[in-house]
């Protein structure tokens, strides 16, 4: 995967005619819970073999510029923030796809919490997922009951053939009614956690994207049943739930927006003002 990522790095380089030298700033997302100042994932449940990597300093023997590495949904939350709810605050992203997550922007900040993991309501245990093992080890996790092969699963006890998510979102599309039952169903066990995140941030917009999510107003239609209707009248009266508008992009558009805002620092700005003067007063 870093070997194609590099390789991908160089071709986008070539298209717009700029050399390696040109980069300030590389910004990268992973699907997995990251320590955000080494940029290590630490135990990401969907990438055996990957904890504790240090993602940064391999980047770095191609391109020798600071490497930024954070969660996906965290990255997505700040490209969808950018360019679709710029001036929202109080935003959650979740991305529903293979597993679910959120990025929280409170304040007008990402907010990351102690160890890089704040946002992951995936392994929040849910009332319908009672005796339903995780894969992160637990009982009960939303991501069991909700996440892309949890609804697989549902429709193939159901005689419904499915193979991936991608299926899911073809049958609802077609107007399947089991495949519409299960995605409103996941959006309902969805917005039970997403509840209980209105009452603790108060955010003004809920934002869902990742691969499920494409299956139109039906997953929205099951999250906002639950979260309208049990969430306190006064942290509801300006909660907007929508789809994402960014797609796919949120994330690229996000990490982009990580490594400007790395290189545009004060202290990155500094140090170059530094190197600048030195430069210039060894050429004297």
């Amino acid at each position: 995967m870093l070997n194609w990522l590099i390789a991908a790095i160089g071709t986008l380089l070539d298209d717009i005619a700029r050399n390696p030298s040109d980069l300030v700033a590389v910004g990268l997302g992973v699907p997995g819970p990251v320590e955000h100042v080494s940029g290590k994932p630490v135990n990401p449940p969907i990438m055996p073999g990957w904890d504790g990597f240090d993602i940064p300093t391999w980047v770095q023997q191609q391109y020798r510029v600071p490497v930024l590495v954070d969660n996906d949904v965290n990255i997505m939350a700040l490209g969808e923030r950018s360019v679709n709810w710029p001036d929202a605050d109080h935003l959650i992203f979740v991305k529903v796809a293979t597993g679910i997550g959120s990025g929280i922007i409170s304040g007008g900040e990402l907010q990351r919490g102690a160890d890089g993991i704040a946002g992951d309501i995936g392994h929040i245990p849910i009332s319908r997922g009672a005796g339903i093992p995780c894969r992160c080890g637990n009982m009960g996790c939303l991501e069991a009951v909700a996440g892309g092969p949890a609804v697989v699963r549902q429709l193939l006890a159901e005689g419904v053939g499915v193979a991936t998510s991608s299926d899911i979102i073809a049958l609802v599309k077609e107007g399947n009614l089991p495949a519409i039952r299960a995605v409103r169903q996941a959006g309902r066990d969805i917005g039970e956690v997403l509840n209980m995140c209105v009452s603790i941030i108060n955010p003004s917009v809920i934002v869902v994207g990742g691969s499920t999510s494409q299956s139109g107003e039906h997953l929205i239609a099951g999250i906002r049943e639950v979260v309208y209707s049990r969430a306190t009248p006064w942290a509801a009266r300006r909660l907007t739930i929508v789809q994402s508008e960014s797609g796919p992009g949120a994330g690229v558009i996000g990490a982009s927006l990580m490594a400007i805002d790395h290189a545009l620092s004060p202290d990155r700005l500094e140090a170059m003002d530094m190197a600048i003067s030195a430069s210039a007063s060894a050429s004297a």
